[in-house]
């Protein structure tokens, strides 16, 4: 029942420290166990925390190597939507520079204007509130 507690709680590093101790001899041999111990505890979870901190920064350079992808990704979609804007226009644009379309809206423009100039009113009364009908409201 010891052996297996032992094994359990200690595994090879107690194999270990009594190998140590058996060649090394020293004259408080407990003593020496106990700090060989301490020191192999230390030694084990500083390498546990390294491997810890090696996993983080691995999975945090993934995560930036997928972010920079994306973003690149992102940037070329823009550039194809805005070479594809680009195309559009060069097209459009001969075509609305040579319709007889453009000359004919702006003569047409002109007679607009006229009308509009001529229609004046006096300032603070609307043209359109003079010419709704006035209701009487009786109760």
């Amino acid at each position: 029942m010891e052996t297996a507690y032992l094994k359990k709680c200690f595994g090879n590093s107690l194999t270990q420290a009594l190998a140590e101790v058996a060649s090394v001899r020293p004259s408080d041999p407990i003593e020496y166990l106990a700090h060989w111990l301490y020191h192999y505890r230390d030694v084990t979870n500083a390498e546990e925390k390294t491997r810890q901190e090696e996993a983080q920064l691995k999975e945090e350079n993934d995560r930036s190597l997928k972010e920079g992808r994306m973003a690149e990704m992102v940037k070329q979609e823009e550039e194809q939507i805005q070479q594809r804007c680009d195309k559009c226009h060069q097209e459009l644009l001969p075509e609305a520079l040579s319709s007889n379309k453009t000359p004919a809206l702006q003569k047409d423009k002109a007679p607009l204007e006229k009308e509009t100039m001529g229609q004046t009113s006096q300032p603070g009364v609307s043209s359109v509130a003079a010419e709704m009908p006035q209701r009487v409201f009786t109760s």
